[in-house]
């Protein structure tokens, strides 16, 4: 126990810092108060931090992150944005060095504070509670159901032991963490809220200004031509970007549990062959990651399989809605993926040796052949492999923002999450070498640390990587398809930089003949029945088949192209793979309608660039390599050589559809299924798009008109006797039967001319704001002149 001198003291000084804490706002003083808080730390033991950790450390993290100036937790709404004199923003605002290494050196895995955080929690002298609404929106629905926060832990492990009743409100739930899991989630929340605030802000400008698309293109890695020396400047600016891959680095090991990872000894002090917490570190870090970035507002957070097991079935889809993830979140995302990425790596190249100096860096030596540690099950292929962790949510991750990325928003987001994409779909090309501006920004060392031995890694796709693209071939064939789908939706923003990210994808699929063999043969193994072949190569490809119609079940869960997207795959998408189906919503049908609407779009244009013609020349052949065939016959670079201008509407008008001529076809990308604008109230929208269906699929207007319907004329037999007509109530039936077989007739044969014609009832043109609000105007005035009548 303490004496009681030292407790008032480290109580004093920890109210003392925490005062310190709220009034640094300049450079100067935060790198003061970091200091003071590294001091202090190193002068007291475990147990006379304990005041630190209760009193100041919640302010820090306030401060830190900018959630709230004054020192009470929780935090404010997310709606609200962050303020601007966070810690970490205003490191990455200024141009001052100094202030973002300060920072680091504070936050860093082998300092001051998270060692003191690690023998705290070593003794378990402090817990928090956690706000729930600071949650993943999935966990916030489950923890507000009582039938659904007490199986919470058996969903999700890293949960167990943390869902605690509230004391004060039996009723309730909450979330009890030690030290280091409160800072962690913490330090996930803040990109999420920095993008839910940023989000609200572009809506704002996008409503005042017309958004210029040329700003976005530069974001685009490979389509900008930015330099190595840019990156490095960003990670130097950037602390967050800097403190994720420290973490990483530390606490994620990438291929052997037992070998030494840098910072390590420094923050658990003890060995890993004789303590398990190690893993159970590192899978809290990479579950806390995935859930806060990656599953957060998903409908279907959790394996299908996992909640049948248990018998939870989640009404998160009326709950949540078709909304895209989290903007704003693609630089940690990737930088995630791609370190999650370096196990299958390390994996395939061997990983002999890792050596750690003072600037801790990796040394790789094959030193065993990696083919013999490559099988074709979809498992993962050591202990040390994430790969399994993250291909379900990042699958979804990327399919929403594809699908419910609204039309009239900023597209850096979802160029953002398509770098991701193609990213980890070529981890072939991922080397240490890509991490090392960040060793320098971290270690300071120079920028020779690094020698040749890894810059042969990069040769491209080879066989030893057929386990991985098996185990994830979702990415590379029904992805795409939806991405096609996302390119059609967005080709008129940008039809050159949608025409190259096309191109990129292509260009990654046709890169080595080995992977396009491979994607073939795994497409022809799927869609026949299982017997023995004459090729021994698809003979052993038909074991993964079952396994990727699960993993189409299940990562496709619930995610369906509504009527009002525009989609191409509407109807049963997600039970099939269609790249290489010969019918109209094949990849290749798709993709060359594509090419045509993005040379009428380039072509059309004031001037059409040598290069976004020759984009369109190099697609060509790119998909005529992919599914084989004749070249197309390229366009011409002269303006001068245009041909006749169509609309777009003859351009997206197929001509025929099997037997059917284009007359009697319902196009799934017509006026009243194109995607909602910003100028239609959404929700009034697909309620007048449902009842429109419904009202032609009653009245057969979606139907073709048989043409033998009506030639047949009816007769009606009437009786020689007369009919007397006594008095006034037999006449008024009379002629009430007559109005209403007149109607009747009438009604017959509008519907019978709009079925003729193929026209259809369309009252999505109600859903305008202007004719909205012209009723809403109507509707008040009527009030107003009633209610002034009254008084009158």
């Amino acid at each position: 126990m303490l004496p009681h001198s030292y407790a008032v003291d480290s109580l004093s000084r920890s109210q003392d810092l925490a005062s310190a804490i709220l009034a640094s706002t300049t450079p100067s003083q935060i790198s003061a108060t970091c200091a003071s808080i590294d001091f202090f730390l190193q002068s007291h033991s475990p147990d006379q931090s304990r005041h630190f950790f209760s009193i100041t450390f919640p302010v820090l993290i306030c401060k830190l992150f900018g959630f709230d100036d004054a020192s009470s937790l929780p935090p404010p709404p997310p709606s609200q944005k962050p303020p601007s004199n966070g810690w970490v923003e205003l490191a990455s605002q200024s141009s001052l060095p100094d202030l973002s290494s300060k920072i680091f050196s504070l936050l860093s895995p082998n300092g001051t504070l998270m060692n003191s955080i690690s023998a705290v929690d070593r003794h378990s002298l402090v817990k928090y509670v956690f706000p729930v609404e600071r949650l993943p929106e999935w966990v916030r629905f489950m923890l507000s159901n009582e039938k659904y926060f007490r199986v919470i832990s058996d969903l999700c492990p890293f949960f167990k032991g943390k869902v605690k009743e509230d004391a004060v409100q039996g009723s309730l739930c909450q979330i009890q963490l030690n030290v280091f899991e409160y800072y962690l989630f913490w330090f996930a929340y803040y990109p999420v809220c920095k993008g839910n605030s940023e989000n609200l802000d572009s809506n704002s400008v996008k409503r005042s200004s017309k958004f210029r698309l040329e700003n976005w293109t530069r974001s685009i890695r490979g389509f900008s031509g930015s330099s190595k020396r840019e990156m490095e400047q960003k990670f130097e600016g950037n602390p967050y970007i800097q403190l994720l891959y420290a973490y990483l680095r530390a606490f994620v090991p990438i291929f052997d549990l037992g070998a030494h990872q840098p910072y390590r000894s420094s923050i658990l002090n003890y060995s890993l062959k004789c303590d398990g917490s190690v893993i159970v570190r590192a899978e809290l870090l990479v579950n806390v990651f995935v859930h806060y970035w990656l599953v957060d507002n998903d409908f279907s957070p959790l394996p299908v399989n996992v909640c049948k097991s248990f018998g939870v079935s989640f009404p998160f889809r009326s709950m949540l809605g078709e909304i895209p993830p989290t903007s704003g979140l693609g630089e940690v995302v990737k930088l995630f993926v791609k370190y999650l990425n370096l196990s299958s790596v390390m994996s395939t190249d061997g990983f002999d040796n890792i050596e750690c100096n003072e600037s801790p860096r990796w040394r790789v030596s094959g030193g065993f052949d990696s083919a013999d540690l490559v099988s074709l099950s979809p498992s993962v292929c050591s202990v040390g492999s994430w790969n399994s962790w993250i291909q379900r949510p990042l699958y979804r991750f990327i399919l929403r923002t594809f699908l419910f990325s609204p039309v009239g928003t900023s597209m850096k987001n979802t160029s953002q999450v398509f770098s991701v994409w193609v990213s980890y779909m070529e981890p072939w090309t991922i080397s240490l070498d890509d991490f090392a501006e960040l060793d320098v920004v971290i270690n300071g060392s120079s920028k020779d640390v690094r020698n040749h031995e890894t810059e042969s890694q990069n040769s491209g796709y080879s066989p030893v990587w057929q386990a991985f693209v098996l185990s994830n071939f979702l990415y590379y064939s029904s992805l795409f398809m939806h991405f096609i789908g996302f390119a059609h939706k967005f080709l008129h923003t940008d039809p050159e930089v949608i025409a190259q990210m096309v191109l990129k994808v292509i260009s990654l699929l046709t890169s080595s003949k080995e992977l396009v063999d491979l994607i073939k043969n795994v497409d022809v193994v799927f869609h026949s029945k299982q017997a023995v072949s004459s090729k021994s190569a698809l003979n052993s490809l038909y074991r993964i088949v079952p396994s990727i119609r699960e993993q189409l079940k299940d990562w496709e869960d619930g995610l369906c192209e509504s009527d009002a997207d525009g989609s191409f795959l509407h109807e049963n998408w997600n039970k099939d793979l269609k790249l290489f189906s010969d019918g109209e919503d094949g990849g290749q049908r798709l993709l060359q309608l594509f090419i045509l609407r993005a040379e009428a779009e380039l072509q059309g244009g004031d001037i059409a660039h040598a290069h976004s013609l020759q984009i369109i020349d190099s697609l060509k052949e790119k998909v005529s390599y992919l599914f084989g065939g004749s070249t197309m016959k390229p366009i011409p670079i002269s303006p001068e050589l245009r041909q006749p201008q169509h609309t777009r509407d003859e351009l997206f008008k197929p001509r025929r559809v099997g037997n059917q001529t284009s007359a009697n076809v319902t196009y799934k990308g017509d006026w009243m299924k194109r995607p909602i604008s910003d100028v239609e109230v959404a929700w009034l929208a697909k309620l007048l798009i449902w009842l429109s269906s419904w009202l032609n699929e009653s009245l057969g207007l979606d139907r073709p008109e048989d043409n033998d319907v009506g030639s047949k004329w009816f007769y009606v037999n009437i009786p020689g006797d007369a009919v007397n007509l006594n008095g006034s109530g037999e006449i008024v039936k009379t002629l009430v039967c007559l109005i209403g077989s007149w109607l009747l007739m009438m009604g017959t044969t509008t519907t019978r001319l709009m079925r003729k014609h193929g026209l259809r009832i369309n009252l999505r043109v109600l859903a305008s704001k202007k004719v909205v609000m012209v009723l809403l105007i109507f509707v008040v005035f009527s009030a107003l002149k009633k209610a002034c009548g009254l008084f009158h």
